[in-house]
C-alpha cells in the first residue's frame, strides 16, 4: 500500500522545499549591438524589425518589435576586457509599445576550468525595474537539470550600443 500524505498525493512524489539555494553563482555580460559602424566589436544583431525599423538602429516605441540575437562574453567582474568564463547565447524580443520591456531567452555556456556545461533563461525583462528576476529553467555538464531564479540588474548603459547586465544566480536545483 502507497503512502499519502495530508494533500491527497503519494509521499514520494513530493519534494522536499529548499528554501536556501544549494549553489549562488554572480557572473557579467556584455552586449554590443552592431550599430552599421561597429561589425568587428558587436556581439548581438538586430535580426527582425517591425516595418517602421530597420536592422541597424533599434526602432522607436521603446524599440518594440526588435529582435536581437546575441552572443556575449560572460565574465566574473564588470570588465568587459576580463578574461571571458564564457558566452551568453540568445536573443531578446522587445515586446511591449507602451513600455521599455524585453523578452529574454538565452544560455550561459561555459567551457573553463572553473565551469563546464550551460545554464539555460528564460523570462520577461522589465528593463526599467531596477532589478528583474527570470527563471533558470535547466543546464548542463555541471548544471545538469538546473532550477532556480537569476536577478537581472543593468550595471552599465551606454546609449543604444552597449550595456552590462550583473547577473546573480540562485540555483535551488542542484545535481
Amino acid at each position: 500500500m502507497m503512502a499519502v500524505g495530508s494533500s491527497g498525493s503519494p509521499t514520494h512524489w513530493r519534494r522536499k522545499r529548499v528554501r536556501e539555494p544549494c549553489k549562488k553563482l554572480v557572473f557579467y555580460f556584455h552586449d554590443i549591438i552592431y550599430n552599421g559602424h561597429n561589425s568587428k566589436n558587436a556581439t548581438s544583431a538586430i535580426v527582425g524589425s517591425p516595418a517602421w525599423g530597420n536592422r541597424t538602429i533599434l526602432a522607436g516605441q521603446n524599440h518594440f518589435g526588435d529582435l536581437v540575437v546575441f552572443d556575449d562574453p560572460i565574465t566574473l567582474d564588470n570588465n568587459l576586457h576580463s578574461a571571458a568564463v564564457g558566452r551568453a547565447q540568445g536573443f531578446y524580443i522587445y515586446d511591449k509599445k507602451e513600455i521599455f520591456t524585453a523578452w529574454l531567452g538565452f544560455s550561459f555556456v561555459f567551457n573553463s576550468t572553473e565551469h563546464k556545461g550551460s545554464i539555460n533563461f528564460a523570462g520577461a525583462d522589465p528593463l526599467m525595474n531596477k532589478t528583474r528576476d527570470i527563471s533558470v529553467i535547466g543546464g548542463t555538464g555541471d548544471f545538469f537539470m538546473t532550477r532556480g531564479v537569476a536577478t537581472l540588474s543593468t550595471d552599465a548603459f551606454e546609449g543604444e550600443v552597449y550595456f552590462r547586465l550583473r547577473a546573480d544566480i540562485n540555483l535551488f536545483e542542484c545535481w
